[in-house]
């Protein structure tokens, strides 16, 4: 475990897959029976751990999972709030988002992602907390520590996210995660995978550090430039190297 990890997360024991599913079911439960409608904060983690008896580390595995597939969103020092409820929640913005993901290529999901990713960028570098910088290196962390590119795509994922909420907007981070959902409906299949893992050298790596190095230093024009830069490299890889 990373220094980050000893500083942000509890040492607890890795879940089964079992019981993360478990969890994950109990904290929609309580969403649901609670009545929490979108835009309802739920209650501080340490409410949930005793309503839910569970410990600090399974809670936030919980909440990862929640937030990743936008039934919650997170904000550092505001709480946790709810983006949808239950599985059917906001079928007609679901419906939306499919409907996108069908008429998207991947190439013109990642062209979309360039033109509003380095705007968040440089907003972060204006408004970004030591939390959500911490955030941000942790994800980065555990993206180079990922064991799989499965991996590696979910906490790339939560590296981007982080910075959409280092910057501080909730219309911004709205925008971003109507993007975020849309881009995870576009099939990727065609991508072939050379390596069981990211190598040690994936270029994202640097270019990753040089997003959070520019944002730490309030570089909002360099935090722009680097994040386009990361993701016109994305898209010379996934479609130009074929």
């Amino acid at each position: 475990m990373s220094k980050l990890d000893n500083q942000y997360w509890d040492s607890v024991p890795a879940e089964r897959p079992a019981d993360a599913r478990d969890t994950v079911e109990r904290l929609r439960s309580y969403i649901d029976e609670g009545a929490y409608a979108p835009g309802d904060r739920l209650p501080p983690e340490r409410k949930l751990i005793v309503d839910l008896d569970m410990s600090r580390g399974a809670l936030r595995r919980g909440l990862d999972a929640l937030e990743r597939d936008g039934t919650i969103w997170r904000h550092v020092g505001k709480g946790t709030f709810v983006s949808r409820t239950g599985q059917g929640g906001f079928s007609s913005s679901s419906d939306w988002t499919n409907d996108v993901a069908r008429q998207l290529t991947p190439l013109r999901m990642v062209r979309a992602r360039v033109c509003i990713e380095p705007a968040l960028a440089s907003e972060a570098a204006l408004n970004s907390s030591v939390e959500a910088i911490t955030r941000m290196r942790l994800a980065q962390e555990r993206s180079q520590a990922a064991q799989s590119w499965e991996e590696y795509e979910l906490q790339d994922d939560s590296f981007h996210r982080s910075i959409a909420e280092a910057a501080d907007n909730l219309l911004l981070l709205g925008l971003f995660d109507q993007l975020n959902k849309v881009r995870r409906a576009v099939a990727f299949d065609a991508v072939m995978r050379s390596t069981p893992r990211p190598p040690s050298d994936h270029s994202s790596f640097a270019e990753h550090e040089a997003i959070v190095a520019a944002i730490e230093a309030r570089d909002r024009i360099g935090a722009q430039a680097a994040m386009r830069r990361h993701l016109e490299s994305v898209s010379d890889r996934l479609f130009k190297e074929e």
